[in-house]
């Protein structure tokens, strides 16, 4: 489960940021989830309750964003949602290799206290 790694890292990113600011608390974090990303969301959610025990972030809420994929198109110059796993133009039919969102996988925003 490559989630844990994930979570281990996202963590390390919001404890070194809430130290920065002095913080004792961390009571949420938001992770931005692509849909190519290759992550499972269940799966950082509970990776996620077992890595933050005994940290300033135990007890915190994590909460997932899910992102769409975005393409663009080169014939029409328009971007566009491609639900499934071909990202082809609605508008025109062409086929698109020009991922504009939904591969990433990012520490979005922080609350602490």
């Amino acid at each position: 489960m490559h989630e844990v790694g994930l979570v281990q890292s996202a963590l390390e990113i919001a404890l070194d940021h809430a130290a920065q600011q002095g913080a004792q608390q961390i009571h949420r974090l938001k992770l931005r989830v692509g849909a190519l990303s290759g992550v499972v969301p269940e799966a950082l959610q509970f990776a996620f309750e077992v890595v933050v025990r005994g940290t300033m972030a135990e007890g915190a809420l994590l909460e997932i964003e899910d992102v769409p994929v975005i393409c663009f198109c080169p014939t029409c110059q328009k971007e566009f949602s491609a639900p499934g796993w071909f990202f082809d133009c609605p508008s025109c039919g062409q086929p698109s290799a020009d991922v504009r969102q939904g591969a990433e996988l990012e520490l979005a925003s922080l609350e602490v206290s």
